[in-house]
């Protein structure tokens, strides 16, 4: 009967009671009536329900009555997941396909699809949005750089100071204090202390294939100049006063063409070993994007630099210090031959003071090979080790010089000449002073060895040489 009726009752449609129409849907059934309600806080701060709309067939809702907890007026929305933000990927939640989780793409990653982060190329960061990779700039040492500022002020005090050095002596060139410190070799100390101040300039310039090149080059050479000149020089001493020991004729190779031979021996071997750097890895420029590769992309940054690592900046370095530290050791050798007779002493504090200097540069060079700094703090501790081991060379060996040529020209003036045994003997007399103080008189033994080196020095008076041509 409710089928043979259902025809029937689909078609009712009249207003009840209510004034509501009474209809039945295809199904046979009447349409829903529901009121909708909100629990709001009214002006007297007390709690109730309010309607604020209601359905019937369909949804008929007052945004305007709606009430919210944060007081936006905004409807909240009723989803699993928000939409991702630009920059993030979604995680989706494993069995709701429907939810997901918003990760942001950190570090080096951008977000490449949906779904996936992907990491940008070495030389590359993220972009401002992470939609994307952009290079990462590249920077080298500038000119108005504070690291490039102080390195570069010394360099140039030290370069006028040497010229004027040089300078003066070129004038004062047949002057007996100019010939008594040797000449030809103050000339080529002279050389790699200016050489020493010059390659800053040349540590500092923009890389490129040139500029790598007199880098190899020059690196090395000011100091190998400096203490294979000073070398030379504290052997020559030291082997004229243990000849003079044993006899009264001169060692061999002390002339100042036979100093100047060996002193370029030792240079040539540094040159020599920078040419087979050359041949076995040419010079080139590159970009090192790991020294200043920092958590936050954004502060990355690409370092210009000449292809010279640590190990081979070592190596080149290592064989001037090879001949600095022989060189003290002869000038510690020689500490005891009196001042009177040569540059002995004045070496010797050279060499002292210039191996604190280096022995400070290496924990200061390597222990900041971490360091975001690197390249600026290294390359100032190298410039600046260069020019202060140039400066104190040059303070305690020539300025002196120049300060009695300029200002005391009185005291320019040839010494008196001395014969070779008698040279030797006050040196070996002075070290029997040393030696001796310990266990007599400091009177009796100075008078013993005063008349014993008057012994030796009346019994040889007749082979006197000029200690400016032999001792120096």
């Amino acid at each position: 009967m409710a089928r043979s009726c259902s025809p029937h009752i689909r078609a009712v449609n009249f207003n009840g009671s209510a004034g509501t129409p009474v209809i039945f849907n295809e199904n046979g059934d009447a349409p829903g009536r529901y009121d909708i309600f909100q629990y709001q806080m009214n002006n007297r701060s007390t709690a109730e329900y309010k309607v604020i709309g209601h359905w019937t067939d369909q949804l008929h809702l007052n945004v305007d009555s709606m009430r919210w907890a944060s007081g936006d007026p905004m409807v909240p929305p009723s989803v699993c997941s928000m939409p991702c933000q630009t920059g993030e990927r979604k995680k989706v939640v494993k069995g709701v396909p429907c939810c997901w989780h918003c990760e942001r793409c950190e570090g080096y990653h951008y977000q490449a699809s949906e779904f996936i982060c992907e990491l940008c190329p070495y030389e590359q960061r993220p972009d401002h949005n992470r939609t994307g990779c952009q290079p990462i700039p590249i920077i080298k040492l500038e000119w108005h750089s504070p690291w490039a500022v102080v390195p570069v002020f010394i360099s140039m005090l030290g370069i006028i100071a040497t010229t004027f050095v040089i300078v003066t002596f070129v004038r004062y060139n047949d002057t007996p204090i100019v010939r008594a410190c040797g000449r030809e070799m103050s000339y080529v100390l002279l050389t790699g202390i200016f050489l020493c101040y010059a390659i800053t300039f040349l540590m500092i310039a923009t890389p490129d294939v040139g500029v790598c090149s007199f880098r190899r080059i020059f690196l090395g050479l000011g100091m190998c100049f400096s203490y294979a000149a000073l070398l030379t020089k504290t052997n020559r001493i030291h082997r004229i006063f243990e000849q003079g020991k044993k006899s009264v004729t001169a060692p061999r190779f002390i002339s100042p063409t036979s100093q100047l031979a060996i002193t370029f021996s030792l240079i040539s071997v540094q040159l020599l070993g920078v040419f087979v750097w050359f041949a076995v890895d040419p010079p080139h420029t590159l970009v090192d994007f790991g020294e200043q590769r920092t958590q936050d992309p954004e502060n990355a940054r690409g370092v210009l630099k000449c292809d010279i690592s640590d190990l081979s900046l070592i190596c080149s370095l290592g064989y001037s210090i090879l001949l600095m530290v022989t060189c003290t050791v002869y000038a510690i050798k020689t500490r005891g031959v009196p001042e009177t007779f040569n540059e002995a002493k004045p070496i010797g504090f050279t060499m002292y003071t210039t191996c604190i200097i280096w022995l400070a540069f290496i924990p200061i060079f390597f222990g900041t090979a971490q360091s975001a700094e690197r390249m600026y703090i290294q390359t100032t501790t190298l410039t600046v080790s260069l020019s202060l081991s140039a400066s104190v060379s040059l303070g305690m060996l020539y300025m002196p010089k120049v300060y009695i040529i300029i200002f005391h020209p009185e005291q320019n003036v040839p010494k008196r000449k001395r014969s070779f045994k008698a040279i030797v003997t006050a040196a070996t007399m002075t070290s029997k002073l040393t030696q001796k103080s310990t266990d007599r008189p400091n009177g009796e033994v100075k008078t013993e060895l005063c008349e014993s080196m008057e012994t030796n020095t009346s019994s040889t008076k007749t082979t006197y040489v000029s200690y400016s041509n032999h001792a120096n």
